[in-house]
């Protein structure tokens, strides 16, 4: 750079942005520590505690004092705990438990950080797919992202499926009161599934998945849960979804990971009685890059870029939709598919939730 270019630099602009690169660089080793902190329950060893001295910490959970020293200082620096200097002890304050410590929290986010740490371990395989545009399939990440997604997905579908995703469909539930026919397609580790059927016992449920080790753990699910009779679950392609004429196909989070989206939307409609229901609950995005330049729709891209586009692209197709591909995109693809009828039933801040008739 010449001189001339450094004189024109806007000094002020300069130091804000220095200033957010910090702040960005203090949260990314932080979130490895919340990882750590989640990994080891520190923070559900503080919830609920009161004040709390390190060794104490450490001597609850069973881990060496001047590291858990070291975490807590890194977590009252961040405002995750408040510190006082005159007792020299921490605290973890309700409403951050909720976020950090209780998994039966609509608002914990525990299995985010989980889900990014598997993101960094799997970075000389990015670089690759970089650097040569192939595609990373599920399979092939770090085996943290399984059990970090459905922790990160799980609390919003225990908020929302069964108390207002469902109730904003047309006719949908009464058809689940009386007994009605389910597959949830791209079910995962069976979070989902679950969580109807247990709502639902006269409805029968079948959840399919392409990640095999995802849909053992949904059957040990289902069994723990005690609905492993109404639940079942397979591994098939959505574009091989076995059986026909389900009253309700549900697509969590799933469509924009598919190699072939249209295909997979259009087997789908075929599956679906005359009378049946998709429900596609996908991550809440504008239809522009410009409606999502805030903090949702940049963490979107950061998990889109890395496990989102790859796992398209190495299937397919590959179209490469993208987990912020906005209701106007997605409403082409359904129509595409065949299916005539789509709305926006209803929303939260992370997703939208769209219903699909033939």
């Amino acid at each position: 750079m010449t001189t001339t270019g450094i004189a024109r630099l806007d000094e002020a602009r300069l130091e804000a942005f220095v200033g957010q690169v910090v702040a960005d660089m203090g949260a990314a080793i932080s979130g490895l520590l919340l990882h750590i902190g989640d990994r080891l329950g520190l923070y559900k060893a503080m919830a609920g505690a009161g004040p709390i001295t390190s060794s104490d910490l450490a001597r609850r959970t069973g881990t060496a004092e001047r590291y858990v020293r070291e975490w807590l200082g890194n977590q009252a620096a961040g405002g995750y705990v408040v510190y006082d200097p005159a007792g020299g002890t921490y605290e973890l304050p309700a409403e951050q438990a909720m976020v950090v410590a209780d998994e039966g929290s609509p608002v914990f986010l525990g299995g985010a950080f989980e889900t990014i740490a598997s993101c960094y371990a799997d970075h000389d395989v990015l670089v690759e797919a970089f650097r040569t545009g192939a595609g990373v399939g599920w399979h092939e990440h770090d085996a943290r992202l399984f059990s970090g997604v459905v922790r990160l997905f799980r609390p919003g579908y225990a908020a929302h499926l069964v108390q207002e995703w469902l109730p904003a469909l047309d006719g949908v539930v009464e058809k689940l009161r009386a007994g009605a026919s389910v597959a949830d397609v791209g079910c995962g580790l069976g979070a989902s599934t679950v969580i109807m059927a247990q709502a639902f016992e006269r409805s029968t449920f079948a959840g399919f998945d392409i990640h095999e080790p995802s849909i053992e753990a949904a059957r040990t699910a289902a069994a723990q849960a005690g609905v492993d009779q109404r639940a079942r679950f397979a591994v098939a392609q959505a574009k091989d979804l076995p059986g026909e004429g389900y009253d309700l196909v549900c697509l969590f989070d799933a469509l924009h990971d598919m190699g072939d989206p249209v295909g997979a939307a259009r087997h789908i409609r075929r599956a679906l009685a005359a009378d049946g229901t998709l429900l596609l609950v996908e991550p809440n995005a504008g239809d522009a890059l410009e409606d999502n330049l805030h903090p949702i729709g940049r963490t979107y891209y950061g998990l889109s870029t890395v496990i989102c586009t790859p796992g398209s692209l190495a299937q397919d197709v590959g179209l490469g939709l993208g987990a912020q591909a906005g209701e106007r995109r997605l409403a082409v693809v359904l129509r595409e598919a065949g299916f005539t009828r789509v709305r926006r039933a209803t929303e939260t801040p992370f997703n939208i939730i769209l219903e699909a008739r033939p």
